[in-house]
């Protein structure tokens, strides 16, 4: 397996390259893969089925510069802060592993890394309902999938020092999801590394991330191939740097 370094870019360039990555898988071009990656600047990204002007605050993000681009995955809307969260994404064929075949094994055995990471911080950590990782009960991290000719793309958040008022300031939160929580506002449902507790720079994040993830999955350090770039760059014109996709719900 190969795992990708960290790339700092625009929210459609890093979309646009786990698209390029899970296509190029497809087509036997690349081998399963792994890479972490920021934001930047601070994003959202929404379902592929979400209603954009339901779920987020637009003239909140348009105030902050926050833009926002649909991914081709399911799930929620994510706010990605620049100075506060990493993402990770695995991209690999359903042969990798007998979990991988169910949705919800799946989920765990991709995310585990994450899991283990927030452990080795001596924090109260699993998962929480299908997609969702918890840390002394509240969520840390949240995930999404899609699923292709066999292969699997599976991308989720880490929030070490996510600023939550921001957050909250542009998602738009389901007083009915909030309720089937159990809780009466985001501030109760979700933290970050640092509201427990433990405070840690961007680049501590990562390389213990990259730890767990090498402990996981049998990875050597690579790097995108010139067809991933190219492909990436072409989805960025057509897809993801695009209104007719961003917002088409």
């Amino acid at each position: 397996m190969r795992f990708i370094p960290m790339i700092v870019a625009k929210p459609e360039v890093q979309m646009a390259i786990d698209e390029a990555v899970m296509r190029a898988r497809i087509e036997g071009k690349v081998p399963d893969t792994v890479r972490l990656y920021v934001f930047s600047p601070s994003s959202i990204t929404i379902g592929r089925f979400q209603s954009i002007r339901h779920d987020v605050n637009l003239e909140k993000c348009k105030e902050l510069g926050i833009p926002v681009v649909r991914r081709i995955t399911g799930g929620g809307s994510v706010f990605h802060d620049e100075f506060g969260e990493i993402t990770y994404s695995v991209i690999a064929g359903e042969e990798l592993h007998p979990a991988l075949r169910n949705v919800e094994e799946s989920y765990r055995y991709l995310a585990g890394s994450l899991v283990d990471a927030l452990k080795e911080l001596g924090l109260d950590a699993g998962f929480s309902g299908l997609n969702d990782i918890v840390a002394n009960g509240k969520k840390i991290s949240g995930s999404a999938q899609t699923r292709r000719k066999g292969v699997i793309l599976q991308h989720g958040t880490f929030m070490y020092s996510t600023r939550l008022d921001v957050l909250v300031s542009v998602l738009k939160a389901s007083k009915v999801k909030l309720k089937d929580k159990g809780v009466k506002s985001i501030w109760e449902r979700v933290t970050t590394l640092e509201r427990e507790g433990i405070k840690m720079s961007r680049s501590e994040v990562y390389e213990l991330l990259k730890k767990k993830f090498f402990e996981v999955f049998p990875l050597e350090e690579g790097r995108l191939t010139d067809y991933e770039l190219e492909l990436a760059e072409k989805l960025v014109e057509e897809r993801y740097g695009n209104e007719t996709w961003n917002y088409s719900r």
